[in-house]
């Protein structure tokens, strides 16, 4: 049975978790839909798919700020009690660090439980499908997603296309493109006019260019041809659809776990982390959160910041090390978690003194 007490804790902690990650999340997306924006502006993403990449966008920035939105949350939430003089009261009742963890862990399990979920399973099938979605896109794209009057790079073999103008139903006019053939040969061509047009083959798409020269050679010699043209085609490969061989972030965790290679077991310890580095910043911020009343919500904040950036740079640099080999697969990363759990529990002695029962 929880107390009165528990629930007032558990209420202040995970409507401050809310709060913060509403926010954090919000900010982040504010910049993902612009550049989604953008992306649908060019041409470069449909219109119908913007709104399904910014929400497996969303599922890809939670699996990051549950965790620090719930460390937030913990020391603002406890910072509050401390200013006001409540976690004193409590602590003459003798509420020891117990009474703290035993509410905390009805919202730290759960979100514990939905980050693995995310890391694992959810956050992996949400990157399959940017990836899928980005690609269509490429695929359906046409000369409508060139901007008028900008130099534009186009096509799967990167062509520098330019058109003056580019009327609603896609023909361009004004037109000049610029291609690397093989040899270092650089193609030129100027045209009054140019269209796509659909080819016999669904996987071949043909760019028809009216009343023009074409000029190809190597740029520093004499080696160039100069050809003029009433219509000259010019038929590109359109990107499969073909679902290629998956990043390691977009492996599911059962390919992660059959591979041996360096870079995908550095991918399975950052996935299987996560929800691991959940409950141990749950942990670390109650002791960092300990400060004296009327010190200040805030005052403890930063120095539990500083602690995150280390945290996570750490865990960045392990999962460098085991890519290039430094570190091996089986240590992992579990020296700077099991590091961090030490420095919390050393923490949590230290302010309950050893002559005095840890948890009440």
């Amino acid at each position: 049975m929880f107390r009165i007490l528990d629930r007032y804790i558990f209420r202040e902690i995970a409507t401050t978790w809310l709060g913060v990650t509403i926010v954090l999340l919000f900010i982040l997306l504010t910049n993902q839909f612009a550049r989604v924006l953008g992306d649908v502006a060019k041409g470069k993403l449909p219109r119908d798919a913007a709104l399904d990449v910014i929400g497996l966008s969303a599922v890809q920035y939670l699996t990051i700020l549950v965790p620090i939105g719930l460390f937030l949350s913990i020391m603002l939430a406890l910072g509050r009690l401390y200013r006001d003089s409540e976690m004193p009261a409590m602590m003459a009742c003798r509420i020891g660090p117990s009474g703290i963890y035993r509410p905390l862990s009805l919202l730290l399990i759960p979100l514990s439980l939905g980050v693995a979920w995310l890391a694992v399973d959810l956050g992996p099938r949400a990157l399959t499908n940017i990836d899928r979605i980005s690609a269509e896109a490429r695929r359906v794209a046409d000369l409508a997603s060139i901007e008028p009057g900008r130099f534009t790079v186009f096509g799967p073999d990167n062509a520098v296309v330019y058109g003056e103008r580019v009327t609603p139903d896609g023909v361009m006019e004004k037109v000049f493109i610029q291609r690397l053939m093989e040899d270092g040969v650089i193609e030129v061509i100027v045209a009054e006019r140019g269209e796509q047009i659909e080819a016999d083959d669904a996987d071949v798409r043909v760019l028809v260019l009216y009343n023009g020269r074409r000029y190809e050679g190597v740029p520093g010699t004499s080696r160039f041809r100069v050809v003029e043209f009433a219509e000259h085609g010019i038929p590109y490969q359109l990107p499969s659809l073909d679902t290629p061989e998956p990043r390691p972030r977009a492996m599911t965790i059962a390919n992660l776990l059959a591979s041996g290679q360096l870079e995908h077991m550095a991918e399975l310890h950052w996935r299987l982390g996560v929800p691991l580095s959940t409950v141990i910043l749950g942990i670390l911020a109650v002791p960092l959160s300990r400060s004296r009343p009327r010190a200040g919500r805030y005052g403890r904040l930063a120095i539990g910041l500083l602690v995150f950036i280390i945290y996570f740079n750490l865990l960045s640099a392990g999962k460098a090390w085991i890519e290039q080999g430094t570190v091996s697969p089986e240590l992992g990363l579990w020296w700077v978690h099991a590091g961090v759990l030490t420095f919390a529990l050393g923490l949590l002695a230290v302010q309950n003194s050893v002559h005095r029962r840890i948890f009440s």
